[in-house]
């Protein structure tokens, strides 16, 4: 039995999940731009982070990830796609830029980043239930 004020199990996974695939949008957005050497204020990442941010909140939804938050494949990848995808859309629907290159490399860090912590959290279980 849990009390009202402990989340139980479940929901440690969930919100764990969720929030380490925000901190690591906006690690992105951070490195991004103090690569180039723009304003790394709470206004300045918010500006490039948000795009991101509403883009996760869809793959999240497109993916129910609340079903399986740390499986690689079946929410991984596809809470990266629509990252993506979406933040792409909504920075060029906001006229902030869409370069081919940083579709590239935002791609790359999203995957690494997304799909990377849920594939290292797989080798960890797997491994600690070998041991």
């Amino acid at each position: 039995m849990t009390s009202p004020d402990r989340p139980t199990l479940a929901a440690r996974p969930l919100a764990t999940s969720f929030a380490t695939d925000v901190v690591l949008v906006v690690v992105f957005a951070v490195i991004g731009r103090a690569s180039h050497r723009e304003d790394v204020s709470v206004g300045g990442v918010a500006l490039t982070a948000w795009p991101f941010l509403a883009g996760l909140v869809a793959g999240w939804l497109v993916t129910r990830g609340w079903r399986a938050p740390t499986a690689p494949v079946r929410t991984g990848i596809g809470v990266w796609g629509v990252t993506v995808a979406g933040g792409m859309l909504l920075r060029a629907i906001s006229g902030q830029g869409v370069q081919l290159a940083f579709v590239i490399v935002a791609s790359i860090v999203l995957l690494l980043f997304l799909v990377g912590w849920r594939t290292l959290a797989a080798l960890i279980r797997r491994g600690a239930r070998r041991g």
